[in-house]
């Protein structure tokens, strides 16, 4: 564990803008490392692992069952990556308004929890197979926040109308959000980082 609170690769980047990369459930720091250089090559690198163990597996959060989660970890956890993130802001000396999250399964979740709860912490996100996980009773505002939301149409783990809901949820706040849906199920593939890469230029992607 770092002095930061959370084991991670720091990677320098030759633009302002870093890219906050958030394992799924059984990965760790290393493995979304790769995917930042097809997203944006220039982009810095900032990767945490999940400090949550389930079965020797890292996560971001606490959860009871497969999709039944610790909604107080959840909030507690993503108060605590909001807290890392402003701290190696100060410790990498990295533009703190342009980082962009790039989750995956598990990390998109904590990703779009981070925005419902703490607010428009970040400039944008990537959120690969994600779904809604808390409800703040007055979530802040989300104005200037792009969100692109990639889920599978054939996922066997999370259901089309929670996609749908995490989409209504984060544009409700104030967020831009791009909800474009893959063919496939869970795994990440080529297209869904083609598609990102897309969006995260600029170059517009279905709605």
């Amino acid at each position: 564990m770092s002095a930061l609170g959370f084991t991670h690769v720091w990677q320098a980047g030759r633009s302002t803008r870093t890219l906050l990369l958030l394992h799924g459930t059984g990965g760790d720091e290393h493995d979304l490392v790769p995917l930042a250089a097809m997203l944006d090559p220039d982009a810095a690198v900032l990767s945490p692992r999940g400090p949550v163990m389930e079965h020797g597996m890292p996560r971001f959060f606490r959860r009871f069952a497969e999709g039944v989660f610790d909604l107080d970890d959840v909030a507690r956890r993503a108060t605590e990556l909001r807290a890392f993130v402003d701290g190696a802001s100060v410790a990498y000396g990295f533009d703190r308004a342009r980082v962009t999250a790039v989750g995956f399964s598990n990390g998109a979740n904590i990703a779009a929890a981070m925005l419902l709860q703490e607010g428009a912490v970040l400039e944008g996100a990537i959120l690969f197979r994600a779904m809604n996980t808390i409800t703040p009773p007055a979530p802040p505002s989300l104005q200037g926040v792009r969100v692109f939301l990639r889920p599978g149409q054939t996922d066997p783990i999370i259901r089309p109308d929670d996609a749908v809901t995490l989409s209504q949820r984060l544009a409700g706040a104030g967020a831009d959000v791009t909800l474009e849906w893959s063919p496939g199920g869970h795994n990440l593939t080529a297209d869904d980082v083609r598609s990102a890469a897309a969006w995260l230029r600029g170059e517009g992607t279905l709605r």
